[in-house]
């Protein structure tokens, strides 16, 4: 179930920009330029995904709707192909409960590569 009170929702997400700042997601940005107010939703969604732990994904659908994160990881992690493919083959399997997690992850994939050229 997604939170609604919107301080609960702003504490979740300033712990998770929080803990991928201690993990260094953003090496390659100044500190203080990153805030809950540069980072959009679909970014801390990824970086979260990415770089984080299952507990600080689970957070992720305190609030978020399902939808809105496999969009975000559809559009930002998927892309990366061979790169994060053990990755995203447990999120396809474990989150979005796909039958067959290879043929899903290489369909979503192809469709990519296809949408790109």
């Amino acid at each position: 179930m997604v939170l609604r009170n919107k301080q609960e929702v702003v504490g979740i997400k300033q712990y998770l920009l929080d803990k991928l700042k201690e993990e260094d997601a953003f090496w390659s940005y100044s500190p203080a330029s990153i805030s809950l107010s540069t980072i959009d939703d679909d970014n801390l969604i990824a970086y979260t995904m990415r770089f984080l732990d299952l507990v600080e994904i689970k957070l992720l659908f305190r609030i978020f709707a399902k939808s809105k994160i496999k969009r975000a990881w559809h559009r930002l992690l998927v892309p990366e192909g061979e790169y994060l493919y053990t990755l995203n083959r447990f999120f396809v399997w474990y989150y979005f409960r796909a039958k067959c997690p290879d043929s899903y992850l290489k369909s979503l994939y192809t469709r990519h590569l296809n949408r790109t050229i």
